[in-house]
Formats: C-alpha cells, sequence, structure tokens
C-alpha cells in the first residue's frame, strides 16, 4: 500500500480537481484512478476528487468509451462520470488543479486569482522517476488509451505520495 494510513489525521478534506480539454478522456482517468487508490489505501474519505475541461464541448457526457474500456482492463469504473466545464470557483475550491498539458496550465493561470498560482499544476509533475511532462491526448486515435492510462496512473500515485509529505498533512497527522 502506498500511501498507507499516513493521511488519517487529516481534519480537513483535501480536494483535488483534474483537467483537460474535453473531461472525457485524460482527466475523468485520472478522476477514477485517484479515486480507486485512495479507497485501495482506506483513505477515500479524506481526499475529494473531481474532473472538469477547459472547454465545454462534451458537457454531460461520459468519459470516452476507450478511455472507459482502458480503465476497465484495469479494474477502475470511469463509466458513470459526467464532463463538466472549469469554473471561476473551482481555482478556491481545490486545493490541487492538476492539469495535463502545459497549454491548460498556461490558460488557467490566466483566470486563476491571483494568490492561488499555486495550486495549478501538471500532474506528471508529481511523477516519480522522471519522464514527460504532458499527457498527450488519445482522442484522435485508438492506440494510446493504455499509454496514457499507464502515464496518469504515474502521475496520479505521485501526487498521493506529495499529499502524504506536504507540511499541512503532516502536522494534521501529528495532531
Amino acid at each position: 500500500m502506498l500511501v498507507g494510513n499516513v493521511l488519517s489525521g487529516v481534519t480537513r478534506l483535501v480536494k483535488v480537481l483534474f483537467v483537460c480539454t474535453g473531461n472525457i478522456c485524460r482527466s475523468p482517468t485520472a478522476e477514477g484512478l485517484m479515486r480507486a487508490h485512495l479507497a485501495r489505501a482506506g483513505l477515500d474519505h479524506l481526499v475529494e476528487v473531481d474532473s472538469a475541461g477547459t472547454h465545454g464541448y462534451h458537457v454531460g457526457e461520459p468519459p470516452d468509451r476507450r478511455s472507459v474500456a482502458a480503465a476497465r482492463r484495469r479494474q477502475v469504473d470511469i463509466a458513470g462520470q459526467r464532463a463538466r466545464q472549469l469554473t471561476a470557483d473551482d481555482f478556491t475550491e481545490f486545493d490541487i488543479i492538476a492539469v495535463m498539458e502545459q497549454r491548460q496550465q498556461q490558460q488557467l493561470l490566466a483566470h486563476c486569482p491571483a494568490g492561488l498560482e499555486h495550486r495549478v499544476r501538471l500532474l506528471m509533475s508529481f511523477a516519480q522517476g522522471g519522464g514527460p511532462l504532458e499527457v498527450p491526448d488519445p482522442y484522435y486515435g485508438d492506440d494510446g488509451f493504455d499509454k496514457v492510462f499507464d502515464m496518469i496512473e504515474r502521475g496520479v500515485l505521485g501526487l498521493i505520495e506529495h499529499l502524504r509529505q506536504t507540511s499541512r498533512v503532516a502536522a494534521a497527522t501529528h495532531e
């Protein structure tokens, strides 16, 4: 178990938002993976997870069938999610906003309230062991969904480790 019970003393829910372009491939995969890993570790009650898109192309739609299939092959269910577009309130509502591409990061930073820019991070900046900082969009091909799933899983696991080590979480576990 990667996380163990280190977060068990958290007194305030940590809120994480995953963001991609349309909220039907990468960000729902990240949301589903984060939920699954937190549940397996018994920490799902400590971290609230959601996802959104920078654009409203697919609002209300389920994740792309290829993302659903890639997740299902690994016992992660994302089929019940529905796409939504990022809102201005998300910047103040979420502690971490993990984006898939630098372009998305720049879009969000352009609209982010002053003083909250530190919340907008590339998901893959949390991944351990290096590698690409951007998660490619698999939407326009059929062969990239499993690769993207693996990349996102590395980012999610690194993010969980980051949550274990942040001063707020660490301080809460020692109270």
